[in-house]
C-alpha cells in the first residue's frame, strides 16, 4: 500500500506552498465606470482652465485696446497754426491811418468825409481831400501786404495738412484719430480766418474808395457852387495836394 506515502508527499507540498506564498494576496481590480468618471472630471477641469486662460487673454487684449484708444497723437500742429494766426493778426493790427476802429471811423466821417459846407475854407476842403486820398492809398498797401502774408501761410498749411492726414490714417486708437480730426478742423478754421482777413481788408479798401468818390463829388458840387456864386469871382491861389 502506497497511500500513506502519497499523503505524506501532498502534505509536504502544501506545507512548502504555505511558506512560499505571502500571508495576504494583493489583487488589482479595474473598474471601467470609475475610470470613465475620472476621465470626464479631468476633461471638465481642463476645459475650465482653458476657459480661464481664454478669458484672461481677452481681458489683456481689451486692456491693450483701451491703452491704444487712450494714446495721444504724437504729432501736434498747434504751434504752427498759432504762428500763422499771429502773423495775420499782426498784419491787421498794422493797418495804417483809418484802421479797424469804430471810434476812429466815426471821427473821420465827421471831419474829412463829412459833407462840404459853405462855411468851410478852400484850404479845409483841399486838406480833407488829401486826407481821404491818403486813407485810400494806405488801405491799398495794407490789403496787398495782408494778401502777401496769407500767401506765405499757404505753404505752412500744405505741410500741416499732409502731416495731419498721415497721422489720422496711421492712428492706432480712437483718441489719436479724434485728435487728428480736431487738428484738421483747427487748420480749416485758421484758413477760414485768413480768408476772412483778406475779405475784410479788401472790403475796407473798397469802402474807402467809395467814400472818397462820394466825398469828392460832394466837394466838387460845393466848389462849383462857390465858383458860380456872384461875388469877388475866382481868385487863384497856391495849393499843395500831395507831399
Amino acid at each position: 500500500m502506497r497511500r500513506p506515502g502519497l499523503l505524506a508527499c501532498v502534505g509536504t507540498v502544501v506545507l512548502a506552498l504555505g511558506f512560499t506564498m505571502p500571508a495576504r494576496a494583493q489583487w488589482i481590480v479595474f473598474d471601467p465606470n470609475n475610470y470613465a468618471q475620472n476621465v470626464l472630471t479631468a476633461a471638465r477641469e481642463l476645459q475650465q482652465i482653458n476657459n480661464q486662460i481664454t478669458s484672461l487673454q481677452n481681458q489683456a487684449q481689451m486692456l491693450i485696446n483701451q491703452a491704444r484708444n487712450m494714446a495721444n497723437l504724437p504729432y501736434s500742429s498747434l504751434q504752427q497754426l498759432q504762428s500763422s494766426i499771429q502773423r495775420t493778426q499782426q498784419l491787421l493790427a498794422q493797418a495804417q491811418r483809418l484802421a479797424y476802429d469804430v471810434q476812429q471811423i466815426d471821427r473821420a466821417f465827421s471831419t474829412s468825409y463829412a459833407p462840404a459846407t459853405g462855411s468851410q475854407s478852400n484850404q479845409s476842403l483841399v486838406s480833407n481831400a488829401q486826407s481821404r486820398w491818403q486813407n485810400t492809398y494806405a488801405a491799398t498797401q495794407d490789403a496787398l501786404r495782408l494778401q502777401a502774408g496769407i500767401v506765405g501761410n499757404l505753404d505752412t498749411n500744405r505741410i500741416q495738412t499732409s502731416a495731419l492726414v498721415t497721422s489720422s490714417q496711421g492712428a492706432s486708437g480712437a483718441l489719436q484719430a479724434t485728435q487728428a480730426g480736431n487738428q484738421l478742423l483747427a487748420l480749416n478754421a485758421q484758413q477760414f480766418a485768413d480768408l476772412t482777413a483778406v475779405v475784410t481788408a479788401q472790403g475796407r479798401l473798397q469802402s474807402l474808395e467809395a467814400a472818397q468818390r462820394a466825398s469828392a463829388q460832394d466837394q466838387g458840387r460845393e466848389q462849383l457852387r462857390r465858383f458860380l456864386t456872384p461875388g469877388l469871382g475866382y481868385q487863384s491861389s497856391n495849393v499843395q495836394m500831395f507831399h
